[in-house]
């Protein structure tokens, strides 16, 4: 997804604004909100597998420090 990202970025600075009509000015202007969006819930992606990770590991040390009594 960060390449995906990434590329888009590229593609979005590289328009000259200064020669866009003004409906394609509201277009670019929706595709770097859908862009910003993107960017969060990437990240959040990230936090939330993280935790996932954390809690998987505290499972596991969970059991087995309980299957060793």
């Amino acid at each position: 997804m960060a390449d995906t990202i990434a590329e888009t970025v590229d593609l979005l600075y590289g328009v000259d604004q200064d020669n866009l009509t003004v409906e394609q000015q509201i277009s670019l202007g929706q595709a770097y909100a859908a862009l910003a969006q993107a960017e969060q819930l990437h990240r959040l992606n990230e936090q939330l597998h993280s935790i996932h990770q954390l809690l998987s590991a505290s499972a596991l040390r969970a059991a087995v420090d309980g299957s060793g009594r």
